[in-house]
C-alpha cells in the first residue's frame, strides 16, 4: 500500500512539475487560457442555444491574442480556431460570413501581433510607452520659469492631430540667461516624429553645454556626422539676458562654416515680446510666405489686448484655419511685463 501511495505521490509530482514546466512563462499561460476558450465556444455554439454562443464570438480570443500573444503562440491559436471553425461549419452551426469575418479577424490580430513583437512588447506596453514618450516631448517643450517681469508661451501642433510632430522646442536657464532653439525636422506627423525624437534630445543635452554661440555649430555638426541622408532640419537659437532683457538670435544656415556668423540683436523692453514659429503657420500652398507672415504679425497684434498667455493658442488655431495648413505647427513667445 504504502509502495503505491509513493508512486502515486511521485506521478503527481512529476505531472505538477511538467505543467509548471510548460507554463512557465505568461505568454504560454495567457495562450492555454485562449485555446480553453475557443474550444469553449466552438462547442457551446453546437450543443447550446445559439442565441448566447454564436461561433462569430471566437473572435474575441482572437482579438485578445493578438494583443497578448507572440506572434507564434498566436498562429497556434489560429490553427485551434480553424479546428474548431470546422466542427462548427461541419455541424451547421457556422456559414461563409462568420467564416470570413474571422479570417480577416485573424489577419489583423496576426498584424497587431507582429508589430508589437518587433517593439518587444505585449498588452498595451507599447502604447505607454509611446503616451510617455509623448508627455516626456511636453514636458521638455515646456520653458522654465522666468522670474519677475517675464513671461513665456510654447503652443506645438503635430499635423494631422497626432501627438508627434517634427517640430520641437529645447530650452535651459540659469536663473541668468535663457535660451531656447526651436527646431524643425524635415517631413510632417509621424513621418518626421521618429528624427525629432532623437534630436530632442541629443539637441537638449547640447543646449546648456556649450557655449551659447556654439550651440549650432556643434547641432549642425552632430547631424553631419550621421551617415545617411534623412532630409534636413532648420532651427533657431535665441538668448536672453534675464536681467537687462538683451537678446541674440541666430538660424541654422546650410554650412556654418562657409558663411559669417551674423546674429539678430537687440533689447527686450518692458512691454516688448519675441515670437519663435516654424513654417507651417504662416507657409502655404499658392500664396506666397511673405503674406503668410504679415497674417501672423496682424494676429500677434491682437495679443496685445486679449493678453500674452491666453492668446498664444488661439492665435495658433487661427493661423492654421486662415492658411488651411497641413504641416507640423510651432510657436514660442516670450514677454518683458
Amino acid at each position: 500500500m504504502r509502495t503505491v501511495v509513493r508512486s502515486l505521490r511521485a506521478a503527481a509530482w512529476w505531472v505538477s512539475n511538467q505543467v509548471r514546466h510548460q507554463f512557465i512563462t505568461r505568454n504560454r499561460r495567457v495562450a492555454f487560457g485562449l485555446t480553453l476558450v475557443t474550444v469553449a465556444i466552438a462547442v457551446a455554439a453546437v450543443h447550446l442555444s445559439a442565441w448566447w454562443f454564436s461561433p462569430g464570438v471566437m473572435i474575441l480570443p482572437i482579438l485578445c491574442g493578438g494583443l497578448l500573444l507572440w506572434p507564434r503562440a498566436l498562429r497556434i491559436l489560429f490553427v485551434i480556431a480553424a479546428i474548431c471553425l470546422v466542427y462548427d461549419v461541419a455541424e451547421d452551426k457556422a456559414g461563409a460570413g462568420i467564416v470570413a469575418t474571422i479570417a480577416v479577424t485573424a489577419f489583423f490580430a496576426d498584424v497587431l501581433s507582429r508589430t508589437r513583437g518587433k517593439l518587444g512588447t505585449r498588452g498595451l506596453r507599447a502604447d505607454r510607452m509611446m503616451i510617455e514618450l509623448r508627455d516626456r516631448i511636453r514636458i521638455q517643450g515646456a520653458l522654465p520659469e522666468l522670474g519677475d517681469g517675464w513671461g513665456s508661451a510654447v503652443v506645438l501642433r503635430p499635423a494631422g492631430g497626432s501627438s508627434f510632430g517634427g517640430d520641437f522646442v529645447v530650452s535651459h536657464s540659469d536663473g541668468k540667461t535663457l535660451e531656447v532653439a526651436l527646431v524643425d525636422v524635415s517631413g510632417k506627423g509621424m513621418d518626421a516624429a521618429t528624427r525629432a525624437l532623437l534630436l530632442s534630445g541629443a539637441f537638449g543635452g547640447v543646449l546648456g553645454s556649450v557655449p551659447r554661440e556654439q550651440f549650432l555649430d556643434a547641432c549642425n555638426a552632430y547631424l553631419r556626422r550621421g551617415k545617411a541622408v534623412e532630409g534636413f532640419v532648420t532651427a533657431v537659437h535665441l538668448a536672453v539676458d534675464l536681467a537687462s532683457g538683451e537678446y541674440t538670435l541666430l538660424g541654422v544656415v546650410p554650412d556654418l562654416a562657409g558663411v559669417p556668423d551674423v546674429p539678430e540683436e537687440g533689447v527686450l523692453r518692458r512691454g516688448d515680446a519675441i515670437m519663435l514659429y516654424t513654417d507651417g503657420l504662416v507657409e502655404a500652398r499658392r500664396q506666397d510666405i511673405d503674406e503668410g507672415i504679415n497674417r501672423l504679425l496682424g494676429e500677434a497684434e491682437r495679443l496685445v489686448i486679449v493678453g500674452f498667455k491666453t492668446g498664444v493658442p488661439d492665435l495658433v488655431t487661427a493661423m492654421q484655419r486662415a492658411i488651411n495648413s497641413s504641416d507640423d505647427c510651432a510657436l514660442v513667445l516670450i514677454w518683458r511685463s
